[in-house]
């Protein structure tokens, strides 16, 4: 059985790749920072499903953190598969804010920063040893990277910088056979930012030439699909999610 290890498993996006790949026979374990209860929902959800799944508490911001955190991974493979690495890597942990540039603090700016570019970059690190040769990164970025939105440049400027990294990783990690690509999401439904109000969803919906904002399972499926042997050619890829956002 192959496992991926799931950032932000707990709710969005993130809740929802960890469904699709149970659902495609691979174990999961899932990362929350704040929300144990909804992450050992998705857990339900997935063991009634057939499929295998542990929730681990992460707050990706904290690389001080990220060895102790391989530990207890490699203790949960051992345990729970009786295995020593693991198959497929997602950063998907994050979060919204929406703040024209002048208003921006530089706390916030930190913050955007260690989340989205620099804790996805020393996780990587860190759980390198333990992916197994033959895996897959997918790097979770967003179109706000190809589509200027005002009041998100600091968050689209960092998922910029992981799309470039999604390369590097690709290039760097190709003699292990490793694959990385990103998956860039559209306007979905999510609580990323606040949520949606009607008024804001009719917009992207009217700007998105499919005619309405995605669902999570819509990215969900996706980034289950780059982790089967399926799709094993494609790397070092950015594939928007959007259903044809502002085209």
């Amino acid at each position: 059985m192959k496992i991926a290890l799931i950032t932000g498993g707990s709710r969005g996006i993130g809740a929802s790749a960890a469904i699709q790949c149970a659902l495609c026979g691979i174990g999961v374990i899932l990362t929350y920072k704040s929300a144990p209860a909804a992450a050992q929902e998705v857990v339900r959800r997935i063991e009634v499903s057939g499929s295998q799944a542990v929730a681990l508490k992460l707050d990706v911001a904290e690389v001080g953190a990220f060895d102790a955190f391989r530990e207890e991974v490699q203790h949960v493979l051992l345990s729970g598969w009786g295995r020593t690495n693991f198959d497929g890597l997602v950063n998907n942990a994050g979060f919204g804010l929406f703040n024209p540039i002048e208003t921006v603090t530089e706390a916030q700016f930190d913050d955007l920063l260690n989340v989205h570019l620099k804790g996805p970059f020393f996780l990587t690190q860190a759980l390198l040893p333990l992916l197994a040769n033959g895996a897959h990164i997918v790097n979770v970025t967003s179109a706000t990277t190809r589509v200027a939105t005002a009041g998100v440049a600091p968050y689209a400027a960092f998922k910029g910088g992981l799309e470039v990294l999604t390369r590097y990783m690709a290039k760097e990690f190709g003699p292990r056979q490793i694959r990385a690509n990103a998956v860039s999401p559209g306007a979905i439904r999510t609580e990323l930012g606040g949520g949606l109000n009607d008024e804001f969803e009719a917009m992207l919906a009217s700007q998105t030439a499919l005619g309405r904002i995605g669902e999570p399972d819509d990215v969900g499926r996706v980034i289950a699909g780059l982790l089967s042997d399926d799709n094993g050619w494609i790397n070092a890829q950015s594939i928007e999610v959007g259903g044809g956002y502002s085209i």
